[in-house]
């Protein structure tokens, strides 16, 4: 067996194709039958990990938001340093 819950009344097995003609034992696995390695990347095997290759959360390096937040700081230090020098 390949260790999948099988319900009660099913055929066969949906994740090893064993049945009552094949036998519920290890000798149904599909892992004997030579098939090619799939080219290119990697094929998710459920809908989570389908939905995470296709929107991967991608942060912000610390670098670059540090660097956004000091020159945000020094435009409105100049805005006000500017601001108190210019005429009235």
């Amino acid at each position: 067996m390949c260790g999948a819950v099988v319900p009660v009344g099913a055929r066969s097995c949906k994740e090893c194709g064993a049945d009552e003609t094949t036998g519920w034992s290890e000798a149904t696995l599909y892992d004997d039958l030579d098939l090619p390695e799939p080219d290119g990347p990697e094929i998710p095997d459920t809908f989570e990990e389908f939905t995470r290759m296709a929107h991967p959360r991608k942060r912000l390096p610390l670098w670059v938001a540090l660097g956004v937040f000091v020159l945000a700081i020094a435009l409105i230090l100049a805005n006000a340093i500017l601001g108190a020098l210019a005429p009235v």
